[in-house]
């Protein structure tokens, strides 16, 4: 009689399945193939996409990820040293999904991608965990963007407004102030620290060398801001595998505290209240795209436009998607995301920048040649937009700079006609005049981020035309000394200003007031 192979096979495994039911009994294979970070194993015939799996090395556990369903083998990425891992180690399925440590533990803590401490500080110790990749919520569990989400930054929060739970892309050449943009909102999220609007920051490096994440955090513990802010970092010399999985693992650390809004009432250990808004920064997802580039040609998937696999669009999709405001059943927390995209010679069109910029809520484009003629922030006010717009600005702010992008606008065309040497009417001249001023006093310094309240009076005053007869070069010092003439002698208005968020004729006439008080002490 001929003895059939499958059969004793199924034999096998219900004696097995009878006298192990109430073992713990994983599933084992063997790596069989390995080479840069990419293992090839062969006997996880039950293994599922993206399930965790831990690779038994003469040197420990390491973890990995199954990326590959194959006919006889499985392709999984390794998440840690994969010189480690060596042909024959036996793998084990786990049966989990990649998991990162959430929670109040991580905060002022600079990590890598699984949650492992980078800073030299003591292990976290937290027992909560939230899972890397997740189905972003549905449309029934979010409401539309209506609170701001202050950036700091006069240019960006008057004509570029960026709301809590939007998506908006920082793009633009290298060294043009992409990261100096995201860094800056993140410090001025300090004034909100310890109130019910606390904004827990995420700042996300990816492929960034070690000493530039090095200057960042350092920036960050100097003005205070590490108390609220993670860093999570997958350096340019870390495996491809950790660089693509740091966004998500960041995502997954801010999403902890957009649900915590579901139970309120929560403080942190300080007797602060627990924040459920967070700010994601991913610096940058060009970089991520580059590594699951490198991934994916080496799972032998095939390569698509400019080499890249056919799902790099949904690599990001999925990412930015999680970013909201949920509803107020769900808590009213928000997750607001700030993705950076470096572009090569200014072109947007390329296919990473494409695809992101469909992605987002909008976007804020940094010029090199703005940025090297002294305009810093060097926003093009020309293709930046918000897709919120409007919702995303208090009302005193949405009344003054109504139209100021389209002032700098036609500034910008009026300059250029004027670079002819045409002869110009007083009316241009005068608009001409006053667009320069309104460039000086859009110029911002790095780290030094100002209240919405201080905006509103600077861009007030430079529509209203009290800048028009100040000499250029003095634009910012006269800026200066009016601020701190409303945070000291007019400082009634200033309070009542912060208070309302809105500008009545009352306080209008108020204002004019005191700054027509102001201009006479400055020209005397």
């Amino acid at each position: 009689m001929k003895i059939k192979t499958d059969e004793i096979t199924s034999i096998i495994k219900q004696e097995i399945e009878h006298y192990a039911a109430d073992l713990e009994v994983s599933e084992v294979g063997r790596v069989v193939e390995i080479g840069d970070g990419i293992a090839r194993i062969y006997g996880l015939s039950n293994a599922m996409a993206s399930e965790l799996l831990e690779f038994q090395t003469d040197e420990g556990t390491i973890m990995g990820q199954v990326m590959n369903l194959e006919t006889d083998t499985v392709g999984a990425v390794i998440y840690g040293d994969p010189l480690a891992v060596k042909e024959g180690d036996l793998v084990k399925s786990t049966g989990r999904l990649l998991e990162v440590p959430v929670g109040e533990a991580i905060l002022g803590r600079v990590v890598d991608p699984l949650g492992r401490p980078l800073d030299g500080g003591p292990a976290i110790n937290t027992t909560e965990t939230q899972l890397v990749d997740i189905i972003a919520p549905g449309i029934a569990d979010r409401q539309p963007v209506t609170e701001p989400l202050q950036t700091g930054i006069k240019a960006i929060d008057a004509m570029i407004p960026v709301g809590r739970g939007q998506r908006e892309l920082i793009i633009g050449d290298r060294k043009t102030g992409k990261t100096a943009v995201a860094v800056d909102t993140i410090l001025n999220q300090k004034q909100y620290w310890g109130t019910d609007e606390a904004v827990v920051c995420i700042y996300v490096a990816v492929g960034q060398k070690e000493s530039t994440v090095a200057g960042v955090v350092e920036t960050l513990k100097e003005h205070g801001a590490m108390d609220y802010t993670i860093v999570v970092t997958a350096g340019s010399s870390d495996p491809a595998p950790m660089q693509y999985i740091a966004p998500y693992s960041g995502c997954a650390m801010g999403e902890y505290f957009m649900w915590s809004g579901k139970n309120p009432g929560q403080t942190l250990s300080d007797g602060k209240p627990m924040p459920k808004h967070a700010l994601l920064v991913y610096d940058d997802l060009s970089k991520q795209a580059v590594a699951y580039r490198q991934l994916s040609l080496l799972l032998r998937r095939p390569p698509g436009r400019e080499a890249y696999p056919g799902d790099v669009f949904y690599l990001h999709s999925r990412l930015l998607e999680r970013a909201t405001k949920l509803s107020d059943d769900n808590g009213g927390g928000t997750l607001s995301a700030l993705p950076i995209i470096e572009t090569q010679e200014g072109d947007v069109s390329a296919y990473i920048p494409t695809n992101v910029i469909s992605i987002t809520d909008g976007q804020i484009y940094l010029e090199p040649e703005l940025f090297f003629s002294g305009v810093r922030p060097a926003i093009n006010v020309g293709i930046s937009v918000s897709r919120v717009g409007g919702n995303a600005q208090i009302k005193a702010m949405k009344k003054i700079a109504g139209s100021l992008r389209l002032d700098l606008a036609a500034y910008r065309e009026l300059e250029a006609f004027a670079q002819l040497g045409t002869d110009l009417d007083k009316a241009t001249q005068t608009q001409l005049d006053r667009g320069a001023r309104m460039v000086e006093l859009l110029k911002q310094p790095q780290y030094v981020p100002q209240t919405v309240t201080d905006q509103v009076i600077s861009i007030y005053a430079g529509t209203k035309g009290y800048l028009d007869d100040v000499e250029l070069g003095d634009v910012a010092k006269f800026e200066k000394a009016m601020l701190e003439y409303f945070q000291t002698t007019a400082r009634e208005i200033h309070s009542e200003i912060a208070e309302k968020k809105a500008l009545d004729d009352d306080l209008i006439a108020k204002l004019e007031k005191a700054l027509d008080d102001f201009k006479s002490t400055w020209q005397s």
